[in-house]
């Protein structure tokens, strides 16, 4: 596509962006379906009781679709598909003629959007206009065989800077606030993966033993089992697993829960097995490339919330926290010249 072009899309992103946010929804009928684009009502101002959830955009929203994709419905699927083919146009559409060119309904449409966390399409259509206006270039493209050092460098720097913003869009704050209180009131915490996520365990162990927790990371599957079933209602469980579905770590998860443990999942965005058993879930979004898989850029995002996790803890007891900080900064320094 030509930069004039790429300037009059965003331009008409930005306008679709605008008349979004001022419009408020308007039921829909059968003339709904027959208005054209550029025959469109001159907007109505929201009323001031409405929400300021409501007109918030949802980010990394056509991530959040192609992380939900698998696990959706026939029905749901068909809307995600054609979003994604065509986020543009989408912008410009009434939620009645989504639902006629993916042969579905409008309830399908919006029970689609909420699925991707929005409160309706009007704030997807908002969210969608905005990475429209904010293209994304190089962000999750793949390598090429022939690709010198220095694109390299680019393709893998750029994909975890987007992994790392696509986390925080999608980590739940109140989500947070949650697990903070249920390992804060634990007596001791056990913390379990597996694979490439039992490094990012023994990392969460070590910084929690650093602040003055009771933690110890469990990364054999055998000695999780036992040790997950031998837990109670006064020891908080924290399982990371990338895929939710490792056969391992979900029963270790779920003999926790069923021996009455606090349980929090720190996994990828999107349905998994081990959500079943989980009181807390923290998200990540990574993306899969043909050299990179998803759990590989999943660990800087798996190690930015267990970072946010620990500071959370840490401001919770802040006396404490300081004052173990410094006894075990004054250990440590034994160690070093």
């Amino acid at each position: 596509m030509s930069g004039r072009h790429h300037r009059a899309a965003a331009i008409a992103a930005i306008a679709a962006i605008a008349a979004i946010s001022r419009c408020t929804p308007q039921p829909y009928s059968e003339n709904t379906m027959a208005t054209s684009r550029k025959s469109v009502k001159a907007p109505h101002r929201a009323p001031a009781s409405e929400p300021v959830a409501d007109r918030a955009a949802l980010q990394a929203t056509l991530g959040r679709i192609q992380s939900l994709l698998p696990t959706m419905g026939a029905v749901a699927q068909r809307i995600g598909e054609f979003v994604i083919r065509h986020p543009g146009d989408v912008v410009h559409m009434s939620v009645s003629e989504v639902a006629e060119k993916t042969e579905s309904s409008e309830g399908s449409v919006v029970g689609f959007c909420k699925q991707l966390g929005a409160t309706g399409f009007q704030q997807l259509k908002i969210s969608l206009a905005q990475e429209i206006v904010h293209p994304v270039q190089y962000i999750h493209e793949d390598l090429c065989e022939h690709d010198s050092e220095d694109v390299v460098v680019s393709k893998i720097f750029h994909s975890n800077i987007q992994t790392l913003k696509d986390t925080e869009s999608v980590l739940d704050v109140a989500a947070l606030k949650q697990a903070v209180k249920l390992i804060r009131r634990a007596k001791r915490v056990e913390i379990y993966g597996i694979g490439s996520s039992a490094v990012i365990a023994d990392d969460a162990h070590y910084r929690m033993l650093r602040i003055g927790l009771h933690a110890t990371a469990v990364t054999d599957s055998h000695v999780q089992a036992i040790s997950a079933s031998l837990t109670g209602p006064d020891v908080a469980v924290l399982t990371i697993s990338h895929s939710g579905s490792t056969h391992e770590t979900v029963l270790a998860t779920r003999l926790a829960k069923e021996a009455g443990a606090h349980t929090v999942c720190i996994t990828n965005f999107g349905k998994s097995p081990i959500q079943e058993y989980a009181d807390v879930m923290l998200h990540t979004m990574a993306r899969e490339t043909r050299f990179r898989t998803e759990a590989m850029t999943s660990r800087l995002a798996q190690l930015a919330i267990i970072d946010t996790l620990i500071a959370c803890l840490a401001l919770s007891d802040y006396e404490t926290s300081v004052s173990t900080l410094r006894s075990t900064f004054d250990v440590l320094s034994t160690k070093r010249y």
